[in-house]
């Protein structure tokens, strides 16, 4: 378990000839405030928008609402292979292959007519319906085409604006670019969309224990963050570099802060107060604002979030790219990550905020006794008629990864735990695990 935080050292007693000018650590922001404030700032300014070609606009977010640019579909046509017809049966039709999809318009169908047609054609004028191929008898010798069954006027015809009419609104803006949603944009019209460009992200692995390769040895680590960062963030819509290594350097950590041109840059480990943490202190030489200093949070309460000023600029003037702070745990920077860089990612690429739902928990929960706790859960559909329930995952601790790497979100679990049989608000991970995992594993 991580260490709480320092208390503020007591007051100087009257009549003390030293007193300490240093004012006490700000009391950390309870987890919903920590992650509200985080929301803000990634709404703070209007998104910029660019336009995109169709085939690199998957995954960016709709800057603007999408109107249909025309009538869908934008005339008649036939929704099956078969015959047009017109007025009342028998018809009479000639030879020849008929109506073509990709084909100019066709003359008026006289009553008592009928033309072979094919899928996706368009349909002549005065056309009662479309028969089905295998719902007609064509008598090549008398030239008569029957139906087998009743023909209703209109049957197997996709009218002018069926699914939409110019003018109306497709796709609200804030949407996620699906393939769906390409495929709709390039029927209406589209050849290019406007969207959200994706934030920028720079990387910085802090801390001389860590290894990049190989096994641990002789006090040192293997760094789990740096692989796991660049991929978690850009599944939240992120354009991100490779991680960088500075250790312990608070010069490299200056230098690497004043020349990133991100939107957000996020470092792992040295949030704290120890002797070789040296974000705080290189963050007030900046002369950054920070938006969020600790969080009400298990694991992860030594997290932060910072403006910094724009390269050049004086201080007092944060407006440059933001900072994320992650503890160097690795399910602390987890926690950190959706309590703050999720919800300020979300802001920036223009994305709606991840929806907030309840979920009941089978199990009883351990709380901390007054900070909220992010605990790794797994779905799991309900037996016999019973509802479905999350199950608390074991390896929870905020060195560990093994219990996330199994989750699919995690439970917001308030100061004093939950019972068994209690719904409790779920964070939804940006994946699902790959492995039916067996559940006596991890629970």
């Amino acid at each position: 378990m991580e260490a709480l935080p320092e208390a503020p050292a007591p007051a100087d007693r009257p009549g003390s000839r030293v007193r300490s000018s240093t004012p006490p650590p700000p009391s950390p922001l309870s987890w919903d405030r920590a992650r509200a404030a985080a929301a803000r700032a990634g709404r703070a300014g209007p998104p910029a928008t660019i336009r995109l070609p169709l085939d690199r606009a998957l995954g960016h977010v709709l800057a603007e609402a999408l109107g249909a640019l025309t009538d869908l579909p934008s005339f008649d046509t036939s929704a099956m292979d078969g015959w047009a017809v017109a007025g009342p049966g028998p018809w009479a039709f000639g030879s020849g292959a008929g109506l073509l999809a990709g084909r100019g318009p066709a003359t008026a169908l006289p009553d008592g007519a009928a033309v072979r047609i094919a899928t996706g054609a368009r349909v002549p004028p005065d056309t009662t319906a479309v028969i089905r191929s295998e719902h007609a008898h064509a008598d090549e010798a008398k030239g008569l085409l029957h139906a087998l069954r009743p023909v209703v006027a209109g049957q197997d015809i996709r009218p002018r604006g069926q699914e939409c009419r110019s003018g109306e609104q497709l796709v609200p803006a804030g949407t996620v670019v699906t393939p769906a949603v390409l495929g709709l944009a390039a029927a209406a019209g589209y050849d290019a969309l406007p969207a959200v460009p994706r934030p920028r992200v720079d990387i910085l692995v802090l801390g001389d224990e860590l290894l990049a390769s190989g096994l641990p040895h002789d006090g040192l680590i293997r760094d789990a963050l740096g692989p796991m960062l660049g991929p978690w963030l850009r599944a939240l819509g992120a354009e991100v570099s490779g991680p960088r290594r500075l250790g312990d350097d608070a010069e490299a950590l200056r230098e690497a802060l004043t020349d990133s041109d991100a939107d957000l840059i996020v470092t792992t480990g040295g949030t704290a107060s120890g002797p070789v943490d040296h974000v705080h202190p290189v963050l007030d030489a900046l002369g950054a604002e920070l938006l969020v200093d600790g969080a009400a949070v298990r694991p992860g309460h030594p997290m932060l979030l910072a403006r910094l000023p724009v390269p050049g600029q004086s201080r007092g003037t944060p407006d440059g790219p933001y900072l994320v702070g992650l503890p160097g745990n690795p399910l602390a920077a987890v926690s950190g990550l959706l309590t703050l860089a999720e919800p300020l990612l979300a802001g920036l690429a223009g994305r709606p905020a991840q929806d907030a739902y309840r979920a009941l928990v089978h199990a009883e929960v351990h709380g901390h006794p007054h900070d909220t706790r992010l605990v790794p859960v797994v779905h799991r559909a309900g037996r016999a008629g019973g509802r479905d329930h999350v199950a608390p995952l074991r390896y929870n601790g905020p060195a560990m990864l093994r219990g996330i790497a199994a989750a699919d979100g995690l439970a917001v679990v308030p100061p004093g735990g939950v019972r068994s049989g209690t719904e409790v608000e779920i964070l939804d991970l940006p994946w699902a695990p790959a492995t039916p995992w067996t559940e006596g594993c991890f629970t």
